[in-house]
């Protein structure tokens, strides 16, 4: 089982996998449409976060991860990755290609976590808005995974280091900076870096839910 990444996965996917593809996903671009009242802002004030939006003719970079462990263990991820991006309605499956010419997909069918626009199973969903109007916001929010900005500034960094282009991405991180600049916010360099060790928050979610009845533990006769 493979689950594709274009968000905070891309650097810190906090589960086990055996295998990652580097590539794209086509017909749908990264855009910080998201409402975020969970992680990078709280209700009344949300922050900005990223979703995908169907547009032909576009692709999004991103890393396909393929599980690890035996089919409990996935489980027990996908019940981590349901919890941590609970705020998206949408699940679908797609195919990623390593390469911008290449005809046959190096993954197929990997799940992937959208957020869509219809406010009955996303009421956080915000929408499109000028960049100017969503680098204020994505610079000031703050929510209990931290300030808003550190998550496009993590993600923008990981897309550099990755060699993978998204214009929407880096005109944001520039206005953001911008803005921070103007105003006389600081950029927490202290949390810039993704955390070394990110299968940290996996265990703590499990620790909290495995008693919970219906979800396996290590020594449920399903692992094997």
């Amino acid at each position: 089982m493979s689950r594709v990444g274009f968000g905070s996965l891309v650097h810190t996917p906090g589960f086990a996998f055996k295998g990652r593809v580097q590539g794209h996903i086509r017909g749908y671009r990264r855009v910080f449409w998201q409402g975020s009242t969970d992680h990078r802002g709280v209700p009344g004030a949300p922050g900005r976060v990223v979703t995908l939006h169907e547009e032909p003719g576009s692709v999004t970079w991103g890393v396909a991860y393929e599980l690890a462990g035996t089919r409990a263990e996935q489980e027990r991820t996908l019940h981590y990755l349901e919890w941590r991006e609970k705020q998206y309605d949408i699940r679908r499956r797609v195919d990623v290609f390593a390469s911008a010419g290449d005809a046959t997909p190096a993954v197929r069918d990997a799940l992937v976590y959208i957020a869509g626009p219809d406010k009955g199973p996303n009421p956080d969903y915000i929408g499109p808005a000028p960049l100017t109007d969503i680098a204020r916001v994505i610079a000031t929010a703050v929510g209990p995974s931290g300030p808003n900005h550190i998550y496009l500034l993590r993600l923008a960094e990981a897309l550099r280091r990755l060699e993978m282009p998204d214009e929407h991405v880096f005109q944001l991180e520039a206005l953001v900076l911008r803005y921070m600049a103007d105003h006389g916010l600081e950029v927490d360099e202290a949390l810039l870096h993704p955390p070394a060790d990110s299968l940290t928050e996996h265990a703590e979610y499990w620790d909290s839910v495995k008693d919970l009845k219906g979800l396996a533990g290590d020594d449920d006769p399903g692992s094997e």
